[in-house]
């Protein structure tokens, strides 16, 4: 059996699973439960100086009939006295010494502010820190959260700050609301971040009652923007680790948050880079016990590949990951259509006929039963016949034998450049 302990930054846990920063970390009492069932680490409510919360305040955006696709809230830190949490952090750490226990902070961009909540939160036991400058609303109104991560000389600042003071590793929870998060990441690494996290909510509106035009959420008729979360935002927050992960200048510990549902999408964050994950809507959709799924799922997925450690999969996938300019222009697959699964549905036809290049055929054959062909001369290996295609198998994607050799559009025109020939002369 593989071994799934991780050391992050000098915070062990029993596995790479944590609760992330939210309302599923809001007690001792809850986190005590995920501890019991089998998490191995939690990030505790941010704390801060206590706040009045609204009602209501959760969303959530359904498609196709699937429930919580994506998830919208417009609370905000803990609403608890920082005295109560201190102390029900301790008993927690006394009570499971072996998992983690991170406290999210945020407090103003002041340096005596950071240096008071850092020093309070480490003297009753916590395993580390974590600086939110991420949380899109309500507090960034007031110049914290992303109001300050979205600015990188007081990420750099604050980051500062809290090292001044801890003892503890320091880690920078990063706002994907920004051009471009390596920016802010190389900042918390230049104010001395043991590690970052990401990403934060996305800035959001989940929708409005066609009925009533009230927002969703609204809170006597009237809405505001919240933080997005859940399996929609997977794909931008897998990116915006990986891009993270392939910068030299970010060499410090990622922890990978962002529509994690299970061991699979823990897999491919943890190959793109992420040293952990943190989970927050798939626990408050199916409750603390799927990690005994996940901590299964995982552990035979190590045990199928021969890996003995969940930390041999930590950015394996990084080297094949990079920019546009560096794809292989002579890589070409075509799509193949499987007669004997194919239920002549039509729908790949349709996708190919009236949005992409018309190369799917419907033909007879001797009999005069309806089949479908792909024109390989006219292909361009696009996908979407077999993204569209609702029959596994029915569809493969097939690479094609090539003569040329790999050429990426960086060499293309670095050659044009050693010619001194325009694009349009080499192309003819």
């Amino acid at each position: 059996m593989a071994d799934l302990r991780i050391d992050f930054a000098g915070i062990k846990s029993p596995n790479p699973f944590w609760l992330a920063s939210a309302p599923p970390t809001n007690s001792g009492y809850q986190v005590q439960r995920a501890f019991e069932a089998g998490w191995g680490g939690a990030v505790w409510k941010t704390l801060g100086d206590p706040i009045l919360n609204v009602s209501s305040r959760f969303a959530a955006v359904s498609f196709n009939g699937q429930r919580v696709a994506g998830f919208n809230n417009i609370e905000l830190i803990t609403d608890r006295p920082l005295e109560v949490n201190l102390k029900e952090i301790y008993e927690t750490k006394k009570r499971f010494p072996n998992h983690a226990i991170i406290a999210s902070l945020m407090v103003e961009p002041k340096q005596e502010k950071w240096h008071e909540i850092v020093k309070r939160v480490e003297d009753v036991g916590v395993d580390g820190l974590e600086l939110n400058f991420g949380c899109p609303h309500g507090m960034a109104e007031r110049g914290m959260g992303a109001a300050s991560g979205q600015v990188p000389d007081l990420v750099e600042r604050q980051t500062y700050w809290a090292k001044e003071a801890a003892k503890t590793p320091v880690i920078v929870k990063l706002t994907p609301n920004i051009t471009d998060i390596t920016v802010t990441a190389e900042a918390a690494v230049a104010g001395g971040a043991d590690a970052i996290s990401m990403i934060n909510t996305i800035n959001s509106l989940a929708g409005v009652d066609i009925d009533t035009w009230n927002t969703i959420p609204h809170v006597a008729g009237k809405g505001a923007h919240g933080g997005y979360c859940g399996p929609a935002v997977k794909p931008i927050a897998l990116n915006m680790v990986a891009e993270c992960a392939r910068n030299p200048r970010i060499n410090v510990p990622i922890s990978g948050i962002g529509g994690i549902s299970n061991w699979k999408d823990t897999v491919e964050f943890m190959l793109m880079g992420a040293m952990g994950v943190q989970v927050c809507t798939a626990a408050m959709h199916h409750g603390f016990r799927i990690v005994e799924d996940m901590i299964e799922g995982l552990s035979n997925y190590l045990d199928d590949k021969g890996l003995t450690s969940v930390m041999d999969l930590v950015g394996k996938s990084v080297p094949r990951y990079s920019d546009w300019g560096e794809l292989d222009l002579n890589y070409k697959v075509v799509a193949k259509i499987n007669t004997d699964v194919c239920i002549n549905c039509n729908k790949c036809h349709i996708a190919c006929e009236d949005t992409s290049h018309q190369c799917i055929d419907m033909l007879k054959d001797a009999s005069g039963q309806s089949y479908l062909k792909v024109r390989e001369e006219d292909c361009v290996g696009c996908n979407l016949c077999s993204i569209v295609c609702p029959v596994d198998g029915a569809i493969d994607m097939v690479e094609l034998a090539n003569e040329l050799p790999p050429m990426t559009w960086n060499e293309r025109q670095s050659v044009i450049g050693a010619l001194g020939t325009s694009s349009a002369d080499f192309v003819k």
